[in-house]
């Protein structure tokens, strides 16, 4: 049995579908960070099956939307004097701006310094249609 401390103020990223953890790691520069950091990979999970768990022993600032691209089914416990106090479901997000990038050549975007603004387009497809040009792109084309 692994066993990690518990932390007294930070946050706990769970659910994370087994192996879309490193790429959480990597995106949020854990391997650099200054506190206490657990990477779990492949812990057993009831509802999952099998999941990756990151405890970040700190607050910091996460952008929802982009951890919702890479995996919508995330829960974040933010932690504070060792108990829960804040509980946040991921989902995809209905509209991204400058985190996807429209691949049409022929797109303002590629032309012009505009911003990359995407509309949820499919759900269970996990798309993107992009507001200048309707080029569909999926939420994976992020990393």
């Amino acid at each position: 049995m692994l066993n990690v401390d518990q932390i007294r103020n930070g946050i706990v990223i769970d659910h994370i579908k087994a192996g879309l953890g490193i790429r959480i790691f990597n995106w949020l520069g854990l391997g650099k960070a200054s506190c206490n950091v657990a990477f779990v990979v492949n812990a057993n999970s009831n509802r999952m099956g099998r999941k990756d768990i990151i405890k970040i022993d700190n607050t910091i600032e996460i952008n929802f939307e982009i951890l919702g691209l890479i995996d919508p089914n995330i829960t974040v416990n933010v932690i504070e004097n060792g108990e829960i106090t804040r509980k946040i479901k991921l989902q995809l997000p209905e509209r991204v701006r400058d985190v996807l990038i429209c691949k049409n050549p022929r797109c303002i975007t590629s032309i012009e310094n505009v911003s990359h603004l995407f509309h949820l387009d499919d759900v269970k497809k996990k798309t993107y249609r992009c507001e200048y040009c309707d080029e569909i792109t999926a939420a994976a084309d992020l990393w």
